[in-house]
């Protein structure tokens, strides 16, 4: 089995909302997809924090001080 992405686990997640949303499914299938959508969810919050602590990582300075900058998006 692949290793789980980020993109894969969001794309997957998309889907998932995608169908309970529509309504079609029956109360144990949208049970099951709602259980995978949960995981899907803590999957991708803990990447987040993951990248999240690797970014004040790369911002410390020499003393190990962590400085903040605002992030500036292309225009």
């Amino acid at each position: 089995m692949a290793k789980q992405t980020f993109e894969n686990a969001m794309e997957r997640l998309e889907s998932i909302v995608n169908e309970l949303e529509s309504g079609d499914l029956n109360l144990d299938e949208a049970m099951k997809k709602f259980q995978e959508g949960v995981k899907l969810s803590k999957f991708c919050s803990n990447k987040l924090d993951e990248t999240e602590k690797k970014v004040l990582i790369l911002l410390k300075d020499e003393e190990g001080n962590i400085r903040t900058e605002p992030f500036e998006g292309e225009s």
